[in-house]
């Protein structure tokens, strides 16, 4: 109990020293007075825990005494001490806020002791009491400060609500990114700590930030003299600063009263401790969401970018098939021509080769369509599909390069599939990589089955080759980045594929053990995932 500061103050000297040996060696830290004028100037500077105070003494009154308590130490503990205990006495004692009363002379030391003991209980139950009232609102603080996920804006909110529960005009939040760099001001309302040094306030917040340690300064309050005249010069009764923890750099918050303003109490600076332990939690949290936020755009981006790559090989895949389906109509067309041209050609018959022409430019202008639809970005919304609409286009635009190397093609599209929900240019670059996979897998041709079924609340889409399959060493391993079963193959294909897949909500897989090649099964959500 040695912690507990406890001052006494009576003219009578006997009884003050009999208060001060009994506190004593009570385990108390006990100072008596017997001049109340001196136990003035004691207050002003040096901090008490309780004061024992008698009433009636000459120059000075008890109750001056505990006004002057009250101004600068309002969180201590009172006792009077009369041999007057009136009614007019009791009533005066709880407006001034006593916690005891014991009337003089008193018997014996353990009654004298037990007031003591009572009104130290007395004062606490009140600051529970206070402490329970003030706290009560941080719960609901907590949860606002949670659900903000932006730091700025977090900031924001914590400025205004240190200004808001503390009832105090200033409040600020000064952050500090490494040790080696100033103080910067993120936030503030009213009148803040200048971050200029200058006499007044160098040794305030760059020394309040140096030592890492919280803060309590009330001008008219013990402490620091010094520190007490900076903080008047800025026009503050009092102020508070709490740092608060952060991973990798430093932070202060900062409240003040202005003058006119009652200086801050104990239950004031818990709250403050306690709001600011909040908001070290919900800025970790606010930081934590937008690096994961970042992570995300960067994986997205480079997402992106690997469909874009894969794209390109397959568009450099496709090379001979456009050549080969440009090629064709242009001779046609140069030939109907020419044929046209001539001089002996009836006319019926140079109609025809006109109307020929016209048929051909046609079906180059539809492969050049094709081909545009493909390579243009495309809108990255979700929109109702067909897909065997969808499945038809792609094989039309590869069928001459399938058909010059003999691979047939066989179709088996239910009458019954339903439309999804998906990024069609996105599904076309699937389709095309699964299908020119089949091509390299079967150099001497052979046989490729596309199938399309709804099973229940999915669509499942098969493309079933006659080549030579996958290895089992590689089964496990082929939708990984750049593993390739071709020679010179970037091995992103079928990674970048299954990323388009997973994110429509679907799942690309290799079936095993099914023909005499490769299967690999598509399955898509009637209502489509998120992409």
């Amino acid at each position: 109990m040695d912690d507990v500061r406890i001052l006494i103050v009576d003219d009578e000297a006997g009884i003050a020293q009999l208060c001060g040996r009994l506190l004593n060696r009570a385990g108390y830290a006990a100072r008596y007075l017997t001049d109340s004028a001196e136990a003035m100037e004691y207050i002003a500077v040096n901090p008490v825990d309780l004061l024992v105070v008698d009433i009636r003494m000459p120059a000075v009154g008890g109750f001056d005494v505990i006004r002057q308590l009250q101004k600068h130490q309002p969180e201590a503990a009172i006792l009077i001490m009369t041999g007057f205990g009136t009614v007019e006495t009791a009533i005066q004692a709880l407006k001034e806020g006593v916690d005891g009363l014991l009337l003089k002379p008193f018997e014996r030391g353990d009654e004298f002791l037990q007031a003591v003991k009572q009104a130290l209980l007395d004062k606490q139950n009140k600051r529970d009491s206070a402490r329970m009232q003030t706290l009560r609102p941080l719960f609901d603080l907590n949860e606002s400060l949670l659900k903000e996920t932006s730091s700025e804006a977090l900031i924001e909110l914590i400025v205004n609500a240190v200004c808001g529960h503390l009832r105090c005009d200033n409040a600020a939040y000064y952050q500090r990114p490494n040790a080696e760099a100033t103080l910067e001001l993120l936030a503030s309302r009213g009148i803040s700590l200048p971050l200029r040094k200058s006499k007044e306030s160098e040794a305030l917040v760059y020394r309040i930030d140096a030592t890492g340690e919280p803060a309590w300064v009330n001008v008219a309050g013990p402490g620091d003299a010094e520190i007490q005249r900076q903080v008047g010069i800025l026009g503050f009764t009092s102020i508070m600063c709490v740092p608060v923890p952060r991973l990798n750099y430093r932070a202060l918050l900062f409240a003040g009263r202005g003058k006119g303003q009652t200086p801050f109490r104990e239950a004031d600076w818990e709250m403050f401790v306690l709001l600011a332990r909040q908001a070290a939690g919900a800025l970790e949290n606010a930081y934590l969401y937008e690096e994961l936020r970042a992570y995300v755009r960067q994986v997205e981006d480079s997402q992106q970018a690997l469909i874009r790559a894969e794209k390109m090989s397959a568009a450099g895949r496709l090379t001979a098939s456009i050549a080969h389906e440009i090629n064709n109509p242009l001779q046609a067309v140069q030939n109907c021509l020419h044929l046209a041209m001539k001089v002996d050609v009836p006319e019926k018959k140079r109609h025809e080769y006109f109307q020929m022409a016209n048929q051909e430019l046609s079906r180059l202008m539809t492969t050049v369509q094709r081909m545009l639809d493909f390579y243009r970005p495309g809108a990255v919304s979700l929109q109702k599909i067909d897909v065997a609409g969808t499945l038809r286009r792609v094989i039309d635009l590869l069928s001459t390069q399938l058909g010059d190397r003999s691979i047939h093609i066989s179709t088996g599209f239910s009458s019954r599939l339903p439309k999804i929900m998906a990024v069609e240019s996105q599904l076309e670059q699937v389709f095309i990589n699964l299908i020119l996979n089949a091509y390299d897998a079967m150099p001497d041709g052979g046989d490729l089955r596309i199938s399309a079924r709804p099973v229940k609340d999915v669509v499942e889409i098969l493309f079933q080759d006659s080549g030579a399959g996958v290895s089992r060493e590689l089964r496990n391993r082929i939708f990984e980045p750049f593993v390739s079963t071709k020679d010179g193959g970037t091995g992103l294909g079928l990674s970048v594929s299954y990323g388009i897949i997973s994110a429509h909500g679907g799942n690309l897989d290799l079936v095993p053990d099914k023909g005499p090649g490769a299967c690999f099964r598509i399955v898509l959500p009637v209502q489509g995932g998120s992409s």
